[in-house]
């Protein structure tokens, strides 16, 4: 296991630790940063910050994760952002939200994931938090890989195969 992979499975693990827990006072806290940009929402910063490893430049995807994950803490270590929508089933405005996400740039994140969440919360369907960290931090990367592992999960069912760029790839072993 590669230290990133530690880093976003023992991140999650805490995660699910609140949810286990029934840590109300936490997750309330971490909802509060909803579709706000790190630091704006201070009652997050002792929950996040001591946990995001030392040396991180981009805070985003784990005050992001975190904040979705209070929204709706039913977690799965299977699949992607993909496969949840596709679990939502084929309907028009998920269609057009996937599709919006997909096409979104980092500042229009917060938003549209929160919306996602929100309707896998709404549909109960679990999501894969560990994967959409590791989703996150790679999100702007030119060639897309994110957005076309999502695309075919969505629209084929099969994972993308990403063994031609190991630098595109999740870390060893599947999803972090």
């Amino acid at each position: 296991m590669t230290d990133r992979e530690r880093e976003l499975n023992s991140f999650v693990g805490y995660l699910e630790g609140l949810a286990r827990r029934q840590d109300r006072g936490a997750l309330a806290g971490l909802r509060r940063g909803l579709g706000k940009q790190p630091g704006e929402a201070p009652e997050m910063l002792p929950l996040v910050v001591p946990r995001i490893p030392a040396g991180t430049r981009d805070l985003g995807p784990w005050f992001q994760v975190a904040s979705l994950f209070a929204l709706h803490p039913e977690s799965t270590p299977e699949g992607n952002l993909g496969d949840t929508y596709c679990r939502l089933g084929d309907h028009d405005s998920a269609r057009k939200r996937f599709v919006a996400l997909l096409d979104s740039h980092r500042d229009e994140l917060p938003d549209r994931l929160r919306h996602a969440i929100g309707m896998a919360r709404a549909a109960q369907v679990p999501v894969n938090y560990r994967q959409l960290l590791w989703d996150l931090h790679r999100w702007d990367h030119e060639r897309r890989p994110v957005q076309l592992a999502w695309a075919r999960s969505y629209w084929s069912g099969r994972p993308l195969d990403q063994s031609e760029d190991a630098a595109d790839a999740p870390p060893e072993g599947g999803a972090p």
